[in-house]
């Protein structure tokens, strides 16, 4: 008995030997051993996530998977998890407003393949307040900081909103909003440096709490910190929703002819142009060129740009203008009066030219 299994074992090999032998004749070295024992090592890949509603996330992948195991943190309770190329997790009760989420998931295709995804989100935010920007300083002279002030026409949530600039990129957000209420009526200060001890952002009902030189106790104070340049003269300001939408813009250059000089304003026109947010000469499919843009040359640290708070939105260059010498008010109305340049003050722009 024994020596016929091992006669057996013999001609198993001689037969294996026998169809290597033909694979090799046959077939690149690469694909020999995928060819012989049927083995894909391709993983899948994750494509991206999405609250698609208070108690359904979105995970996508290049291929079906099923999900071998899904955590949060927070710890949220799960429902159910539907499989498949996009994987589907219901919660069992309504995830908080716009909150931040770190899902950690182990994923694998029908083959067996596996991918771990550790990713941060923000829950769904459909209580997006109506908000529009109203003022920017683009300057920086010590304690003053540049800022972006937004001005809000419907009570909602702030919560996964994000302010996008050109020049840090359209991809990449300047800043994102935490889970905020607010009422209308509200100015928000988005400080784009933090240089001062006690400058904290203000959640609450309480708008005194942030210290820092123009911290507003009549607005709603928010910090980026570090000491990293915000804007620049030549630059734009876009505020998004979770879904990439434009909820407002605005526009500004040093020059107002030619082209633009930066890849980035290239980016950033184009970005305004697919959303209809800025109409220039060419209307609102055509990327807005530099003479589409407001001015900036005039402005200073106590000379900002601000919104005719009076007008329509036209989302265009005729909402804006320069205020006055010493005109800047960070969470306040704007002052009305505007900036008128001198000869002295053109003479100067010719040198810098």
């Amino acid at each position: 008995m024994k020596s016929l299994r091992n006669y057996r074992f013999r001609n198993s090999l001689v037969s294996i030997q026998f169809v290597l032998l033909i694979l090799l004749a046959s077939c690149k070295p690469e694909t020999v051993l995928q060819n012989v024992i049927s083995f894909d090592t391709t993983m899948p890949v994750f494509s991206g996530v999405k609250a698609l509603s208070a108690t359904q996330v979105a995970f996508d992948f290049s291929v079906p998977v099923t999900a071998q195991s899904v955590h949060f943190d927070p710890v949220y309770a799960i429902d159910h998890i539907e499989d498949g190329q996009r994987l589907l997790v219901t919660f069992k009760d309504p995830l908080p407003v716009g909150s931040p989420i770190m899902a950690d998931l182990l994923v694998a295709d029908a083959k067996g393949n596996t991918i771990s995804v550790l990713t941060p989100f923000r829950s769904r935010n459909d209580r997006v307040p109506g908000l529009l920007i109203t003022e920017l300083r683009t300057e920086y002279s010590k304690p003053k900081v540049e800022f972006i002030e937004l001005y809000t026409t419907s009570a909602g949530n702030l919560g996964a909103l994000s302010v996008i600039t050109a020049i840090n990129g359209v991809s990449k957000p300047l800043y994102e909003f935490p889970p905020v209420e607010v009422s209308q009526g509200e100015y928000i200060v988005l400080h784009l440096r933090t240089i001062e001890e006690g400058c904290v952002d203000e959640v609450s009902d309480d708008l005194s709490r942030s210290a820092g030189t123009e911290a507003s106790p009549f607005a709603r104070d928010f910090w980026i910190g570090g000491s990293t340049e915000g804007l620049r003269k030549t630059d734009g300001i876009a505020l998004v929703n979770q879904d990439g939408l434009i909820l407002d813009a605005v526009l500004f250059s040093e020059y107002n002819s030619g082209d633009w000089l930066k890849q980035e304003l290239v980016q950033y026109s184009a970005f305004l142009a697919a959303s209809k947010a800025w109409t220039g000469t060419n209307g609102l499919n055509v990327p807005p060129q530099p003479i589409d843009a407001c001015r900036s040359s005039y402005t200073t640290t106590t000379r900002t740009i601000c919104r005719d708070e009076s007008a329509a939105d036209s989302n265009s260059a005729w909402d804006w203008y320069v205020t006055v010498t010493s005109g800047a008010t960070p969470g306040l109305p704007n002052r009305t009066e505007r900036y008128t340049e001198t000869v002295k003050t053109l003479k100067s722009i010719k040198k810098k030219k």
